[in-house]
């Protein structure tokens, strides 16, 4: 099994981003059923993408319109393409994520090579079974939470079945509970991690 983790653990924090610490959980359960499963890892912070302004976006779709999709821009696009499962950790950040992440999706969406029309609608390409989208908050998770409503449709949009995810909540409502709510998230994630 190849699995692609998109960390966007971006945090003041450090080493110690509570998003960090719910990724970890997840990965140490999910070695230990899948010791032999490949882990590509992608750190959006790193790689540092520009948007697509106008030029950058014609350029794109010249390309795509050719069918060159071995073109470098497409790279993360072909790597979400051939994997069979993808993680997503992010913190809620101004009732969504960080915008580093958002333009990692400019770049993964392509149409043609992620996914395609047809005459009813938008069909996915990628061969991945699942998507889980871990999270941690300071308010707590809304019934339209963004985030998660966000990479739930990525999800269906891309192809891919079945979409999980764990929120862990109200960090900074009552720091006094901090550390049990992560304690429950973090439980969530290892369960998750075990049979993903």
């Amino acid at each position: 099994m190849k699995l692609l983790f998109v960390d966007s653990c971006i945090s003041l924090r450090g080493p110690e981003s509570r998003t960090r610490i719910l990724a970890d959980a997840f990965f140490s359960a999910f070695r230990e059923t899948h010791p032999d499963a490949e882990i590509e890892t992608v750190n959006v912070e790193e790689l540092a993408l520009k948007p697509f302004l106008l030029p950058a976006l014609e350029e794109r779709e010249a390309l795509a319109s050719v069918g060159a999709f071995d073109a470098p821009v497409f790279d993360l696009a072909r790597q979400l393409r051939r994997t069979d499962a993808v993680v997503v950790a992010a913190p809620f950040w101004d009732l969504s994520f960080p915008s580093a992440l958002r333009v990692y999706i400019e770049y993964i969406s392509a149409c043609g090579l992620t996914y395609h029309y047809e005459a009813d609608g938008c069909h996915g390409d990628c061969k991945a079974e699942r998507l889980a989208f871990l999270t941690t908050g300071g308010d707590f998770e809304a019934a339209d939470s963004l985030g998660v409503l966000y990479w739930k449709q990525l999800a269906a949009m891309f192809g891919i079945p079945r979409f999980d995810y764990v929120f862990a909540e109200g960090l900074d409502v009552d720091p006094s509970k901090a550390s049990e709510i992560m304690r429950e998230a973090c439980e969530k994630a290892r369960r998750l991690g075990h049979e993903f």
